[in-house]
């Protein structure tokens, strides 16, 4: 049978794809532009999107499982509820759902809420689904990689609490176990939640304190206060979204993004090896950047 997935070019997406080709899964993926969509040879592209009805229901024709990712957007709960609904109408009754961490907490953050919402229609329209809870993604720190490595400063206000990052690749792979063993199961399996977690819980300073290790200089926190973050993600995407992720970090700081006990062994489990830790994504980028041109 057939697996779809939404959000297949994107930093999670991608990821999932390649994971279940691996694994020789029928992999089908929706995509705005298919003329862009740089997927492994033998993967089917369905043009469309989760707001065009017509597309959405002849992308699901045929799937048994579906990995649903809605991007954050204005819109994002409407379209997690009619993706759900459309899926629901053509009898696909397996999912593989990715959500955040801590949803059902930080419902100040449109995202967060948005999510917990889409858990709950999951549970009440009777799907059989793994929702996957990531916490802070560490590819996130691509942004920021100047910052740190031209000006010593670590800028991302993540507070004292601790964050447990995670790699994009290892979402990817337990997503695509997941999606794979729910699609071979013989009937549907009841809803799991996981969270998705790096194997450190690190602060602000614990993060600066990496950078500075690897580096041999001095990298510093930049500290809380999400005033500047705001002001600096505001000249790159709409200003709605700027405050939504000042929102977001500020829950970093009052709350952290901390694992569960358990978390980090079941996830060792799942994947047959420990998560990627940051301290391994920062090694990669300090060595990228001191490459010789």
């Amino acid at each position: 049978m057939t697996i779809l997935i939404t959000g297949a070019t994107g930093r999670v997406g991608r990821h999932v794809v390649q994971q279940l080709v691996k694994r020789g899964a029928d992999v089908r993926v929706l995509s705005r532009d298919p003329s862009k969509a740089d997927v492994p040879a033998g993967v089917t592209v369905v043009k469309g999107d989760l707001l065009d009805i017509d597309s959405l229901r002849t992308a699901v024709n045929g799937v048994s499982t579906l990995f649903l990712l809605n991007a954050v957007t204005g819109d994002e709960f409407t379209q997690a509820i009619i993706a759900l609904n459309i899926a629901r109408e053509a009898g696909v009754d397996r999912l593989v759902y990715l959500s955040v961490i801590h949803a059902d907490r930080f419902v100040n953050v449109p995202h967060f809420a948005v999510k917990s919402g889409a858990e709950r229609m999951i549970e009440q329209m009777g799907f059989g689904a793994t929702i996957l809870r990531p916490s802070y993604f560490i590819d996130n720190e691509l942004m920021i990689r100047d910052v740190i490595l031209n000006h010593g400063v670590y800028p991302m206000p993540i507070g004292s609490k601790g964050v447990a990052m995670v790699d994009t690749r290892d979402i990817g792979e337990v997503a695509a176990i997941e999606l794979i063993r729910r699609e071979r199961a013989p009937g549907k399996l009841p809803i799991e939640t996981i969270n998705l977690v790096g194997p450190d819980t690190l602060t602000g300073s614990d993060v600066a304190n990496i950078w500075s290790d690897i580096l041999g200089r001095p990298v510093t926190y930049g500290g809380d206060d999400p005033t500047a973050f705001e002001q600096n993600l505001a000249n790159f995407m709409p200003k709605w979204m700027a405050y939504e992720m000042r929102l977001m970090a500020e829950r970093y700081v009052s709350d952290g993004m901390i694992p569960e006990e358990g978390d980090v062994a079941r996830l060792t489990r799942i994947l047959g090896r420990p998560p990627y830790s940051y301290r391994s994504f920062a090694t990669q980028i300090a060595a990228a950047a001191t490459k010789p041109a």
